[in-house]
């Protein structure tokens, strides 16, 4: 029997069949082993197979290949990864990212370089200009340069088997040129942006939606922390100004890196 899986408890799976009923189900326990370096072998989403017991569940013997999935780090200190789940057709995750940086004024494209979708977009935008790409190791930079012009063929890197993290295949900044005219600057991958040579009375200023509103702040020198009547403050906590954005500016203010989303 075949079917895909609803939910997930780590040792248990409901499985959810072809005919629309629901199974509780196992997996075998050498299918932990088969090659599969996660916490946990199968996610919400998976597409399985699976055979009945006698007492009315159901046993995992095969898993389907994934056209997607989504990883994290996992909380133990094995050093393994998560994965939350797969075979997606829509993910509001990113649509949420998106919303968030329109807001305050950012232009955001959704592209793909394996779909090809809005690559002739990127072309537009970037003819003629100088451009940096920028990002995690392994998440297609390189990929998406060389779908926007076949010509320059840059190395493609591969995800490590070790920890599922790109490998480092760009080991130095290049400026390459696009023969529909501008460049494009491929940079090695990064997760975290550290900021130097900037005063701390000066950091809101680089988040517009901060500094539209600092002038309404009730004193002139508020770093918008603990002030009160804080005009940005007041703005978070009204929803506003997306608690995700605050969150990166005080990590900034106490000298934290930024980290880079995947």
């Amino acid at each position: 029997m075949k079917g895909v899986v609803i939910k997930s408890t780590g040792s248990w799976y409901t499985v959810l069949n072809e005919s629309g009923t629901i199974v509780e189900c196992g997996i075998k326990g050498k299918f932990r082993i088969q090659g599969i370096k996660t916490t946990n072998p199968i996610a919400v989403g998976d597409k399985v197979a699976f055979e009945m017991e006698n007492d009315g569940r159901g046993v995992i013997h095969a898993i389907e290949d994934r056209k997607n999935y989504i990883i994290r780090k996992s909380s133990n200190l094995s050093k393994q990864s998560h994965i939350s789940a797969a075979h997606m057709d829509m993910m509001s995750e990113l649509d949420g990212f998106i919303s968030v940086y329109q807001k305050i004024g950012y232009q955001c494209y959704k592209v793909s370089a394996t779909e090809k979708t809005d690559i002739n977009l990127l072309k537009e935008l970037t003819k003629d200009k100088i451009t940096l790409v920028s990002g995690h190791s392994g998440v297609g930079k390189s990929t998406l340069v060389n779908a926007m012009d076949f010509n320059l063929d840059l190395t493609v890197g591969e995800i490590s088997d070790a920890h599922f993290k790109g490998k480092h295949t760009t080991t130095f900044a290049e400026m390459h040129q696009l023969t529909y005219g501008g460049f494009i600057i491929d940079t090695p991958g990064i997760k975290e942006l550290g900021l130097v040579n900037m005063e701390k009375e000066e950091i809101s200023n680089y988040f517009p939606e901060m500094r539209a509103l600092k002038n309404q702040c009730k004193f002139n020198n508020c770093v918008h922390l603990n002030e009160p009547k804080c005009a940005v403050i007041e703005a978070v906590e009204q929803g506003e100004i997306a608690q995700s954005r605050y969150n990166s500016y005080i990590g900034i203010m106490n000298g934290e890196e930024l980290n880079i989303p995947h």
